[in-house]
């Protein structure tokens, strides 16, 4: 038997992130983002300079289809994307984010960075290297 089960571990971060990071001023005024909404508009931001389409969505954050097409009407009905034709290929929609999303990524930025300052206090480098690391390696044993 094991003294300590991996998944139990993570699932106990996981849920102390999630407290902590709903009770944060950004996220408690903008109550209808949820997290993957969060993360979603961050990638968008972070890839302003390409074109980022449902499919780079589902395979970044490893949602199914019909969850990220959800998820995106949803966002686009609440004003924060707009699905935008490309030139060179008019079957496909670009996601951009509206200046309600990009409002709102600034505001969560800056506790998303506070909160990582948290994550890293008392860590070296290395340690979150390892980390990284390991924590790569059990997402390429879920996946298999």
């Amino acid at each position: 038997m094991y003294d300590k089960y991996l998944g139990m571990e993570i699932s106990k971060v996981n849920n102390i992130m999630k407290r902590n990071y709903k009770s944060e001023e950004c996220i408690a005024e903008d109550d209808e983002i949820t997290n993957k909404n969060g993360w979603i508009i961050g990638y968008l931001a972070e890839n302003i300079d390409k074109d980022i389409f449902q499919k780079d969505i589902e395979k970044k954050f490893m949602i199914r289809r019909s969850t990220v097409s959800g998820i995106l009407q949803l966002m686009e009905k609440k004003g924060y994307i707009n699905r935008e034709s490309v030139e060179y290929d008019a079957r496909l929609k670009k996601l951009t984010l509206t200046d309600k999303a990009w409002e709102y990524f600034n505001r969560a930025m800056k506790k998303i960075d506070e909160g990582e300052a948290v994550l890293r206090s008392g860590l070296s480098n290395e340690e979150i290297d390892t980390f990284l690391t390991i924590l790569n390696k059990i997402k390429s044993n879920i996946e298999n």
